[in-house]
């Protein structure tokens, strides 16, 4: 007995499946014999409303090979062994149609059944061939009614029902579908060439010589490549490639000519195009040959197609021979091209040169919605990016993707895309800012060299050159996310929170020509001209525009340049170097976090309204005088002063910075108009009773010397 939901496939019964441990009764209901798994005995004659006893068992095994005979056609279906038979719903016995389930085919083929022994009798619009005894002609789904009626007849159907269970089919048209066995062409992975290397062991070297991002990709593509069947490239559609073949009606071989037939059908498509194929008549290149042969209607997988385009591209740039084809720099598609186009470009590559066609392979996973749901219109979660580029810009687009971790999922949604514009914001403004203070800098004469520098632009460039080396190795990495965040900590900590709050002062009331300002200046242009390259592959559009208003002489596009090179690092042994200016942020930042208190207190306005003494540990103290009067122009105070710990009132607040205490009041003194510092000289030239003697200085004296800050 078997049982099954297809009745439509008993038509093309060819052979019974039994498990070879499990075991089976004979099961005697008066007017006929059950062969039953055992343990289903009890279930399967009450669904059939019988009674019966069982007179044998034995296990599957020993069922091999006998012969049952079909009930409606004339032909014997053998028992084959198959360890993917169940006890579920059933009785233990399946029925097996090869031609239309991918079990029962290779169950059918390991005992020895060849292609030409398969029945086939469904043809490709799901229709019965005419020539099928009983069912000729009918629509599969339409014949099964009849089938069951035959049963009946025959007396072998026992129970019918009708249930409702999960089936395959169409995902765009949700239209049912049936695995139906064809024959088609193939490229064999296991074929021996005359080189001696399998077109699987080329392809599996091949992974082992490529570099995946992320690494798991490759262990992902072995096991695809390592357990792949042979690849069929052929399919039935009326679009596509052709494969321009012509078989020999009775042997069913290849024309001795094919290479040369092949060409000449190549020259007309050609000229003529696709079509050229379809509507050609065999006759006219086989003359009087034709009759003899086939012309193939088959077309080639798409992914044959896009699997080869390495051929095209690849060589339009780089003409190379077929022994040393040349290799793209890099493939980069979403997780599921491992079996899609990295894998089917890995095959054609290796079969055509030898290798893969790429040295290095990116993959990436796919959006989903804030809540790690995928988008779908149903669930109205959409975003289109064209929505976004109207309203964000594809800067902000670009943005996202570059900040987001692209190895796993990547989430967006609006609140997403909103971080990333604040985040491009500051990204922008900083690029804004460093433009408006070159204003009057002329590259070609105004640039100081670096040991003419103040120490903190030179400490500024130095850190721009230290985080260029970092970029260099994320991108080089395709590690975006973290290009895109220490950008924006840079623009944010170091530039915005440090450097370039310092140097406002000097910019603004400093000599147009001194050299403090034309340091600053100097260390501005450094810093622009390689922010401009950092950001050019994320942020296209705002780099280009940031490149055309840089100042000195430039070619049309940041996209025809690469690292900018004018950068220059702080030797060991400067005096004011990289950990001096991490200590020195350090204490700016604890007295910044003071300042906020003593603001939202109302005890102080602005910062320069403040006077700042720092009560510090000995080691710390000898790094603060250094600085000596530039220290109030680094914590951006009117007056800064440095006292020893012990000294430290009990008033005095306790910072995070080791060794360190510090005491903020309100200056009692005037605020100087030109510099808003607050001075004790504010006032004392008669000629400028507004601004303090360091403003007057630098507006009608020698100017300023600063030395550090």
């Amino acid at each position: 007995m078997i049982w099954t939901t297809t009745p439509w496939t008993i038509p093309a019964n060819q052979a019974l499946n039994v498990h070879p441990e499990f075991n089976y009764a004979l099961v005697d209901v008066g007017d006929k014999l059950l062969v039953l798994a055992e343990e289903l005995v009890e279930s399967c004659l009450a669904r059939y409303s019988l009674e019966g006893s069982v007179i044998a068992t034995t296990t599957g095994k020993e069922l091999e090979l006998i012969n049952f005979r079909h009930p409606f056609y004339d032909r014997l279906s053998p028992v084959y062994l198959a360890e993917y038979v169940e006890l579920g719903a059933g009785t233990g016995v399946v029925h097996s149609a090869p031609a239309y389930g991918v079990d029962d085919f290779v169950t059918c083929k390991a005992y020895g059944m060849v292609n030409d022994d398969i029945l086939n009798p469904v043809q490709s619009n799901g229709v019965y061939a005419t020539s099928l005894e009983f069912f000729g002609g009918q629509f599969i789904w339409k014949a099964n009614p009849a089938i069951v009626d035959k049963l009946t007849e025959v007396g072998a159907l026992l129970h019918t029902s009708i249930i409702e269970h999960s089936y395959m089919h169409c995902w765009r048209h949700k239209t049912p579908l049936i695995y139906r066995a064809t024959a088609q062409w193939f490229i064999g992975m296991d074929k021996v060439p005359t080189s001696g290397e399998t077109l699987r062991k080329r392809a599996i070297k091949a992974i082992e010589e490529t570099k995946f991002v992320p690494a798991w990709g490759q262990a992902r593509l072995h096991s695809m490549i390592a357990n792949r069947p042979d690849w069929c490239i052929s399919r039935q559609r009326n679009w596509g490639v052709p494969i321009p073949f012509f078989l020999n009606k009775e042997s069913g071989e290849l024309h001795p000519r094919t290479a040369e037939l092949m060409e000449e059908v190549a020259k007309r498509v050609e000229v003529e195009g696709i079509e050229a194929w379809f509507k050609m008549d065999a006759a006219e290149l086989l003359g009087d040959e034709a009759p003899l042969y086939d012309k193939i209607s088959d077309t080639l997988d798409v992914w044959f197609d896009s699997g080869t385009t390495h051929w095209h591209v690849l060589r339009g740039s780089h003409p190379m021979g077929h022994e040393t084809g040349p290799r793209a720099d890099l493939y980069l598609e979403g997780s599921d091209q491992h079996r899609g186009w990295f894998h089917s470009s890995l095959l054609t590559g290796c079969a055509i040169d030898n290798h893969a066609p790429y040295r290095e392979l990116l993959t990436h996973g796919f959006t989903v919605d804030e809540s790690g749901r995928k988008m779908s219109k149903s669930l109205g979660n959409v975003i289109a990016p064209q929505k976004v580029n109207d309203t964000l810009g594809a800067d902000i687009m670009r943005l996202w993707v570059a900040s987001t971790d692209y190895s796993g999922e990547m989430a967006v949604s609006d609140q997403i895309l909103q971080r990333s514009a604040d985040a491009y914001r500051r990204i922008r403004n900083t690029a804004r800012f460093l433009l408006s203070n070159l204003t009057g800098f002329n590259p070609a004469t105004d640039i100081l060299p670096a040991e003419e520098m103040l120490a903190l632009d030179r400490w500024a460039v130095d850190r721009t050159l230290l985080l260029q080396r970092e970029l260099q190795e994320h991108y080089g990495e395709y590690r975006f996310w973290n290009v895109y965040s220490k950008i924006h900590n840079f623009c944010v900590q170091e530039l915005g929170g440090f450097y370039l709050d310092i140097i406002k002062d000097r910019q603004y009331t400093t000599g147009a020509n001194s050299k403090a300002r034309r340091s600053a200046q100097t260390a501005l242009y450094h810093i622009s001209e390689a922010l401009v390259r950092w950001i050019a592959p994320i942020l296209a559009f705002t780099a280009d525009e940031l490149w055309e208003y840089l100042p000195g002489e430039r070619n049309e596009s940041v996209m025809l340049n690469t690292w900018y090179e004018g950068l220059t690092e702080l030797p060991d042994n400067v005096e004011l170097g990289r950990a001096y200016w991490e200590r020195i942020m350090a204490v700016k930042v604890a007295v910044n976090k003071e300042m906020e208190i003593q603001r939202a207190a109302k005890a102080v306005g602005g910062n320069l309204q403040a006077e700042v003494t720092l009560f510090a540990e000995e080691a710390l103290s000898a790094d603060l005088a250094k600085l000596s009067n530039e220290l109030r122009f680094v914590l951006i105070t009117s007056t800064a002063s440095v006292a020893p710990f012990v000294q430290a009132p009990e008033d005095a607040v306790v910072t995070e910075v080791s060794g360190l205490k510090l005491k903020i009041v309100k200056s009692a003194f005037a605020k100087c108009a030109r510099c808003w510092h607050c001075r004790e000289d504010v006032g004392v030239n008669p000629e400028h009773p507004e601004i303090c003697g360091r403003c007057v200085d630098n507006i009608s004296g020698a100017g300023e010397v600063r030395h550090y800050a």
